[in-house]
């Protein structure tokens, strides 16, 4: 049963997020039938959250979020928090165990039927999180053609590995709003999209205004808070986007920060599903909804019923007009 994520802000459009999955293993149907039977919740509790929702398809988005797999400065920075201040771990690369876990996610994608239904890749614009987007949702080994700009080049990042082709795969947009905590730890400042073009040839740059990383102070950390802030933005940005499956490869830091601001109103148990740290290359996919018609676009799957258009009247309704009609004449 999906359970919602409700967020309703004075700075943006009211929005919901679904767990697409729930945490319980199903039940038997003579049990689930059973459990329906003994169901006593009314209209009200239902409105109020207790029970299932229910929201028009094309108000909602489905998200894949996904946490870039392990970098090198994960490694000491696990042990040691301050380790995460080395300059040695600029916009830090994957580490060996990181391109494994990426192996391992993109068997997962691809098993599942993820890879083909995603519409969209967006990613934030650092080494490690275009690495990890291109190698799980990216197309198979690229060869050279003059008419198919890889989606990353070969040894890109000194990763050793093989170009990844644009063959076959949704398109992949960089997006700096789904950046980690901006500020003070090299490990989170961009190198410019010149050098990045050149490493990663297919991905779309045009939504970043700056060559250089000019949202990157060296003595200035971005509170919680305003990383939320900046989560929130994303999200509402996100209905700009025709895309109704995504993929989003993003960070621990801007993932946990940026869905804690969802669920207050939920059961605690859920709430803590939605926001609880990502592990290195980790997936969960969430549904994202539209309370405010902020989204535009029309559904492609509704169907206007009769043909040519009229109503037609429910039974209950057409017995009520029977009855008064022959009321009406005298009949009764």
């Amino acid at each position: 049963m999906l359970t919602a994520i409700n967020l309703t802000s004075p700075t943006c459009c009211s929005i919901s997020l679904f767990s697409s999955a729930s945490s319980k293993s199903p039940s038997p149907p003579r049990a689930r039938v059973s459990a329906l039977c003994r169901s006593s919740l009314s209209v009200a509790d239902m409105d109020s959250g207790a029970g299932p929702s229910l929201f028009p398809l094309h108000r909602c988005k489905t998200l894949h979020l996904v946490r870039h797999a392990q970098g090198i400065h994960n490694v000491d920075g696990d042990k040691n928090y301050k380790a995460y201040l080395s300059p040695a771990f600029f916009d830090a690369q994957l580490t060996h165990l990181g391109w494994q876990q990426v192996d391992n996610l993109r068997k997962h994608v691809h098993a599942c039927g993820l890879a083909k239904r995603i519409e969209l890749v967006i990613t934030s614009p650092l080494l490690r999180t275009m690495q990890t987007a291109v190698g799980v949702f990216g197309g198979e080994g690229y060869k050279d053609r003059m008419d198919v700009l890889p989606l990353m080049v070969a040894n890109a990042g000194e990763c050793n590995r093989s170009a990844i082709s644009s063959l076959d795969s949704p398109p992949f947009l960089a997006v700096e709003l789904c950046r980690e905590h901006l500020g003070v730890h090299p490990c989170d400042k961009r190198r410019s999209i010149s050098d990045y073009q050149f490493l990663f040839p297919a991905i779309d740059f045009s939504l970043i205004e700056s060559d250089e990383d000019i949202l990157w102070k060296a003595n200035v950390r971005e509170t919680n808070e305003e990383v939320a802030a900046r989560g929130l933005k994303f999200m509402n940005w996100l209905w700009t986007r025709k895309e109704k499956e995504i993929a989003i490869v993003t960070h621990s830091g801007f993932l946990f920060h940026t869905l804690n601001a969802f669920g207050n109103d939920c059961h605690p148990l859920v709430k803590t599903e939605i926001c609880k740290h990502f592990a290195n290359c980790e997936l969960r996919s969430m549904i994202i909804v539209d309370r405010s018609m902020a989204g535009s676009d029309s559904s492609t799957t509704n169907y206007p019923g009769k043909i040519p258009p009229g109503l037609d009247l429910p039974s209950d309704i057409a017995d009520g007009k029977l009855e008064n009609e022959a009321r009406n004449s005298g009949l009764t």
